[in-house]
């Protein structure tokens, strides 16, 4: 099991068992829409990007050959604010994969009451194949390809699947040169020195940390008596394991693509590399080897699934025995899984609630590249406390005022949000 995070990032999902990252979209939609008075011509609307480029990418090799690729940008919604998401390495996008993942992004940031909408995008290339000069090429030239929709005020990109800060430096770079201007509020989840924002790379596991200690609260249980187990020792998952350490929590189990690292008196998490501090590495430290399909059954309070999407499946769901489920990664319970948890009463905090820490400092970054000035990890990490605190708030109303799950909550809050300003807005012409 792959450690990835924007879900890691911002934002990281494969099709479903019951149909395509879209269709899940879709039906989600409508699944929230039947708990709502909301006009059925916006949930039309919404069912459909708002606008979808498809461009080509040809870079010359290192070898000195000329390939193309294909690249994606779905721009789903802006009614909120202009369109965010994360962009992509991956040799699995596709077009209506990106317009899946930007309505997704869509209710991430309503739920969080951003002024964003949604979008996402990437290139259909396995990033392992390139070399960092090609990687840099690809980028420059995906950028102008883009340049006339994306933007400070339009769209704003972020890192995802196989893209990382040096890659939205350089489009950031790439679209500046092109405007005459340093433009650093083009892109988030840059390197400090050039606009990124300080906590930027450890706020999406930061918001999973806080909403698990929040759901602990909820439910009267005390950290300190609190087991966890983190499938994906990524940036997600090394995050929240290591802030929940230090808060008290026992942290049994922690893992990496190679297996888990097992330990029921509790991890010293801080002791074990991530994977983007040593790659691969967590067996290594361990003197007990289970499979990352073993740990996602274990014994334990709590389980926050972190790497990949779809790991619990129709297949595993009855296996699951831990209280609850926080979602690190995006999309990593399917849907008919989620049914089997939800019939058996195992809460579940969906990803774009629990992980929305990314797109959150994200917006922090945003106001900083536009202000021109920088603020502290210390500010950054308060106003995440607080923004968390908020969307919590909002969605726990809706739990307990509708008696329904956790994800239909969430989805509540933010669709009935962006219905709000559809019907405030209008239709033009």
């Amino acid at each position: 099991m792959a450690s990835q995070t924007d879900s890691a990032h911002d934002e990281l999902e494969e099709p479903t068992e019951s149909g395509s990252t879209l269709d899940t979209a879709r039906r989600q939609l409508h699944h929230a829409a039947n708990h709502l008075d909301i006009d059925p011509n916006v949930v039309e609307r919404l069912e459909h990007p708002k606008k979808v480029h498809e461009v080509t990418i040809p870079i010359e090799r290192d070898d000195g050959t000329v390939e193309v690729f294909t690249g994606y940008r779905a721009q789903h919604d802006s009614v909120r604010g202009p369109y965010k998401g994360g962009l992509r390495y991956h040799p699995d996008v596709t077009r209506d994969e990106s317009v899946g993942l930007g309505m997704w992004m869509t209710w991430k940031c309503a739920v969080m009451d951003l002024p964003f909408g949604g979008a996402k995008g990437g290139v259909a290339v396995n990033p392992k194949e390139l070399s960092s000069a090609e990687k840099e090429r690809l980028t420059r030239r995906f950028a102008q390809e883009l340049r006339d929709v994306i933007g400070p005020k339009q769209d704003i990109p972020a890192p995802d699947m196989g893209t990382d800060p040096q890659t939205m430096a350089w489009l950031m770079d790439a679209y500046s040169m092109q405007e005459g201007e340093t433009t650093p509020g083009v892109v988030t989840g840059k390197p400090p020195v050039v606009g990124g924002s300080k906590g930027r790379e450890e706020a999406p596991g930061r918001s999973v940390a806080i909403v698990t200690r929040l759901v602990c609260e909820y439910y009267d249980r005390q950290l300190a008596e609190t087991t966890v187990a983190v499938q994906g020792y990524g940036s997600v998952g090394a995050n929240a394991a290591r802030l929940l350490d230090d808060w008290g929590a026992t942290v049994v189990a922690i893992s990496d693509v190679n297996g888990a690292m097992y330990d029921p008196a509790g991890i010293d998490t801080a002791s074990v590399p991530s994977h983007d501090e040593e790659p691969e590495a967590v067996t290594t430290y361990a003197n007990t080897v289970i499979s990352n399909d073993e740990l996602l059954t274990l014994d334990v309070d709590v389980l926050v699934p972190a790497a990949l999407g779809n790991v619990i499946t129709e297949r595993n769901a009855d296996s699951i025995a831990a209280q609850f489920v926080v979602e690190g990664a995006n999309g990593p319970i399917t849907s008919p899984a989620d049914s089997i948890l939800a019939e058996r009463d195992v809460a579940v905090i969906p990803d774009i609630l629990a992980n929305a820490g990314g797109v959150t400092v994200s917006y922090f970054e945003w106001l900083q590249d536009i202000n021109r000035r920088a603020w502290s990890l210390e500010r950054v990490n308060d106003e995440l406390e607080t923004e968390m605190q908020t969307a919590w708030r909002a969605v726990k109303t809706e739990f307990e005022r509708r008696d329904v799950t956790w994800r239909d909550a969430a989805y509540i809050v933010a669709l009935s949000r962006i219905a709000e300003a559809h019907d405030a807005r209008g239709l033009w012409p």
